[in-house]
């Protein structure tokens, strides 16, 4: 299963709520646009990002004198296709090493994230190496130490209770002995309303940007796409701590509302890199928005 039945299927409960509003198409009218509005913001896209989508939709028709539904149809697809294409939805690893801080609060998907991209660019032919600064959560390091046994790349973990930043210190060191290409740090599940967490994960940016002055550095938060809107508050959240660089949607199983992604690119201008559409180690795909606004609409 490719790209786009992968996320068609993962992006069920979104389609229901937009509904089949271009197979009823009347033409449009004020009736068309209120509908329109009120589907999208039932597929979590967001009161703001789906007034703006509407009004930008308003624009096109009228200047370029859209009558067809089929025109209407690929005009609102373009409109969220250049509303996801913010940035760069590729990772940036041109250092040697590179470092992942993978960041995001509890139950998202973190540690499964980390093991399937490990498991990517380990078969890619790069040397990985997981940092397990969550020592917060028992048995945290334990699990990322099966995810890298699976994926064959290297980890470097301290006791739990540990300074995470002393973690990431020592991967770092580890990293830069072994000759690694990139270093993934696995972080706390961190509430975004916990300031001693979020000041925590400041002190691991700090570390990083004194060890590492000249690296190639991302920091991906891990969205669960069944959440909804309070996805796009979390975002807003980290994205103030730690200068977040692109966004990973997990649980983009079926039961998720994925049109938040849309919400977080266009008000934060955080592109979206990477999808989790299944448990396996093969289902994390990067990126395509032509593709996710195809499956959506």
């Amino acid at each position: 299963m490719g790209f786009f039945d992968k996320i068609k299927k993962g992006l069920t409960k979104t389609k229901k709520s937009l509904g089949n509003i271009f197979p009823a198409f009347r033409g449009v009218d004020e009736e068309f646009y209120e509908e329109l509005e009120e589907r999208l913001i039932l597929a979590d896209i967001g009161v703001e990002t789906s007034l703006k989508t509407v009004e930008a939709l308003r624009e096109r028709v009228k200047t370029q004198k859209l009558r067809e539904a089929e025109e209407v149809h690929e005009a609102l697809k373009d409109i969220l296709v250049e509303m996801l294409e913010v940035g760069d939805s590729a990772l940036d690893l041109d250092t040697k090493p590179a470092v992942v801080l993978v960041i995001g609060v509890n139950g998202v998907g973190k540690t499964t994230t980390i093991g399937k991209l490990s498991s990517q660019l380990a078969g890619e032919g790069k040397r990985i190496l997981l940092c397990a600064a969550d020592t917060f959560r028992a048995a945290a390091a334990d699990q990322l130490e099966i995810w890298a046994n699976r994926a064959g790349v290297e980890l470097v973990r301290q006791h739990e209770g540990a300074d995470p930043a002393a973690v990431v210190y020592d991967g770092i060191s580890a990293a830069k002995a072994r000759g690694a290409d990139v270093i993934i740090c696995d972080t706390a599940g961190r509430l975004h309303n916990k300031a001693n967490l979020m000041n925590e994960l400041g002190k691991i940016s700090r570390v990083i940007d004194r060890e590492l002055p000249n690296s190639s550095k991302e920091v991906l938060l891990v969205l669960d796409g069944t959440t909804g809107q309070n996805g796009l508050l979390q975002a807003k959240q980290f994205k103030q701590i730690a200068g977040v660089t692109g966004i990973v949607l997990t649980k983009l199983d079926g039961t998720a509302k994925g049109g938040i992604v849309i919400a977080v690119a266009d008000e934060l201008q955080i592109p979206v890199k990477y999808i989790g559409v299944g448990e396996g180690i093969d289902d994390l795909m990067p990126f395509q928005a032509r593709e996710f606004v195809d499956a959506l609409l």
